[in-house]
Parts: structure tokens; sequence; C-alpha cells
């Protein structure tokens, strides 16, 4: 599947995989650690996940909207809640920056290896293979209960309602 939905830098961008919708079953995803680990979505079964969805780390707007995922995050701990970031950085470089933001609860994975979580959720950019920024709430029956993909991939996602849905689930 094929959509043009969204932008970077006022030009179009092909994104590749469904669309979806809450309500839906999440679908099943692998991705790296920043120590190379693949993990799937199973490895969070039974917490609530929030899934910030980023380009790069290594641009200043997914590293601010990291920071910011991560600092509401820590307002939450011990709520069963995953937070993740998922981006195509390979995991050197998401531990490089782990080693350099010490006081992560947010967890950095790498979508790199085979474009998995990109494929899956639809947020994979065709011209560039990167991931498109967006935000995912699964619940812990691992059904989508929000789904936000920016329209504009130099904008940040609009959080305050993502953390309102996801208070909604806790």
């Amino acid at each position: 599947m094929e959509r043009k939905v969204t932008t970077m830098g006022g030009n179009w961008l092909t994104l590749l995989g469904p669309e979806l919708k809450p309500g839906q079953r999440a679908p099943y995803f692998a991705v790296r650690t920043v120590d190379l680990f693949q993990v799937t979505l199973a490895d969070f079964q039974g917490r609530i996940k929030f899934i910030s969805v980023i380009p790069s780390l290594d641009t200043t707007v997914c590293e601010r909207q990291t920071q910011l995922v991560n600092q509401q995050a820590q307002r939450l701990v011990g709520q069963k809640i995953a937070f993740m970031s998922i981006s195509m950085d390979l995991p050197f470089a998401l531990k490089r920056w782990s080693l350099e933001n010490t006081s992560l609860t947010v967890e950095l994975f790498s979508d790199s290896i085979d474009a998995s979580f990109g494929l899956a959720y639809g947020v994979l950019i065709k011209e560039l293979r990167l991931l498109n920024r967006a935000i995912f709430i699964i619940d812990r029956d691992d059904s989508i209960r929000y789904v936000q993909i920016v329209a504009e991939n130099y904008d940040l996602p609009d959080l305050e309602q993502a953390f309102n849905i996801l208070k909604s689930l806790t």
C-alpha cells in the first residue's frame, strides 16, 4: 500500500504500509535495542505502549520530540507503560545518544535492519527509507487506541492530546 498524506519541507512523501486506525489490533513488529537485541510487540505484553516515531535523532525536531516524551514519561513511571522511540537510526547512533542523555525513561529502538515497524505501521517513507513522524498508543490488550501521523515532518506531533489519551488508559 502506498499513500501520500505527509510532507517534509512542503514536498509530498509516499508512506508504505497500511493506514492503521484506533480499534484495530496492533500489528507485529521486530526492532533492535541499542545493544542490537531484537524485541517485538510481544515483549511488551500486558503494558500500555506509547510509541513515538521519528525520522532520526540526529535532527533538532526529533531530538526535541524525544526529550518532550521523556519528560512526560518520567512523570508516569510505575504505571506499566512502555515508552518507546523508534527510528531508522542505527543502534550504535541510538546508544551514543542515550549515553549523552542519561536520564532516559524512553527506550530507543532501531527499525534499520528490515523496516518491520515502518512497513507494519504504515510510516515508512518510500523516498527516504526513514520513518515518518508519528505517535501510536496501544493498550494492554494490543488494541490501537490512538494514531497521529504528522502532516509535515518538520512539525512536532500534538503531544498534549497524545498524553491525554494515554492518561485516560491508566
